[in-house]
Order: C-alpha cells, then sequence, then structure tokens
C-alpha cells in the first residue's frame, strides 16, 4: 500500500485538505494531526483515489458513502471537548477510514458494520495498514456492542429516526455520543452527554447520511 500517494493523492494534497477543515473551524490540532496521518486515498476506489483529498463524501459501494473530512473532523473534534475518551464506539465502519482516524487518537475503537463485504474489506484494510487497536463486529450497529461497553465515546455514521436506546445505554458517565437523527432529507447532527443527573442533548448542524438500518445485509 502506497501511503504517501503521488499527485492528487500525494501528502501534499493531503496537507490542503487539512488546511481546508482548519479553515471551517477544527482547531483540534490532535484531530488535524490524525486527518493528515491516515492515507484517504487507500479508503476509496482506485478510480476515486484522485477525488480521496476533496471535502466530499464518495461512494464505497452498497449504498454507503464515506463522510466527507470535515464532517470526520467535527464528530472526532466533538468527542475530545469532555475528557479524552480511552474506549470509542463507532457504529458503521464503512470502508473503514473514521475508525483509522480514531484510533491515531484513543487507546481502543470498537467498530461495527452490518454489511459483510463492507465489514470484510475495512478489516483487512486497516489490519494491512498496521492498526492494532481497532476490535471489529458484524452485526446491527443499532445494537451497539454490549460485551464491550461502557464506551467514552459512541460515533455513529449513519442516521435513525430516533436515537436508539440501546447506544444511550452504552454511554459512559461523562461520554459524548454523536449522531444524525432525521429522515433522508431533514437530518441534524446530535450531542448526547451522559451526566450525573441524565442525558443532555445538543444539536450542532445540518447533514446527510445514509439511513441506519436494521439487519445484517
Amino acid at each position: 500500500m502506497d501511503r504517501d500517494g503521488v499527485g492528487m493523492t500525494s501528502r501534499r494534497t493531503r496537507e490542503r485538505m487539512v488546511q481546508r477543515v482548519r479553515e471551517m473551524g477544527i482547531d483540534d490540532d490532535r484531530v488535524l494531526d490524525a486527518l493528515r496521518a491516515v492515507p484517504r486515498h487507500l479508503f476509496v476506489e482506485e478510480a476515486l483515489a484522485s477525488r480521496a483529498y476533496e471535502n466530499t463524501p464518495l461512494p464505497i459501494g452498497f449504498g454507503q458513502t464515506i463522510s466527507q473530512p470535515y464532517i470526520v473532523a467535527l464528530m472526532t473534534q466533538e468527542i475530545f471537548q469532555g475528557r479524552r475518551p480511552a474506549r470509542v464506539l463507532e457504529v458503521g465502519t464503512g470502508c473503514g477510514y473514521q475508525a483509522a482516524v480514531l484510533a491515531q487518537l484513543v487507546d481502543e475503537v470498537c467498530t461495527v458494520e452490518r454489511i459483510e463485504p463492507l465489514f470484510r474489506s475495512a478489516r483487512r484494510r486497516l489490519r494491512q495498514l498496521g492498526y492494532r487497536n481497532i476490535r471489529f463486529k458484524l452485526a446491527n450497529g443499532a445494537w451497539g456492542w454490549e460485551d464491550r461497553g461502557p464506551f467514552d465515546a459512541i460515533v455513529v455514521a449513519a442516521a435513525p429516526e430516533r436515537v436508539p436506546e440501546a447506544l444511550l445505554a452504552q454511554l459512559a458517565p461523562g461520554g459524548r455520543m454523536l449522531i444524525p437523527i432525521g429522515g433522508r432529507d431533514d437530518q441534524a447532527l446530535m450531542r448526547y452527554v451522559r451526566e450525573a443527573d441524565g442525558i443532555r442533548c445538543s444539536r450542532l448542524d445540518r447533514v446527510s447520511f445514509v439511513p441506519l438500518v436494521d439487519g445484517n445485509t
């Protein structure tokens, strides 16, 4: 795997992506360094590699997408607004890009994917890239991963109509969950924080994610 890339996949192009994300309001140097470290062009099909560092979502097959870099950075930055999370649950592995960014920053990433071909290709790719602190599960992401919880942070990369109670239940005290909520044409990125007296919810921004679908296929 060519981590450095050439031309439109080069480190210089990656650096331009990082600077665009900074200009859009991402100011946590830890998050920016993680974006800088992950070769996004290796997470998309070769035919789309020249577009990998554009600030746009790209198709990865099976009706799924790799999120735009800004959204990945925003969700990552938000979970670091409290204490540093040690264990993070990601719902929707997809191609593995968000997991790779998180793995630069936390002790353990537990990632769940319902589409088996995406699950297998992401697991293979991340292992080939040397990530050893990512745990993988093929399952319905709305159920979370109870056996490995509770989690200091949860990042959800698909949008349910309403927040899954199973995910809230797996959020540790002081933990944060970032999740898009709503229908395909009207979604908001929401932040849930488990505080001593209950769950606090905040709306962050309008977003557009694929739906969170039940089932394994």
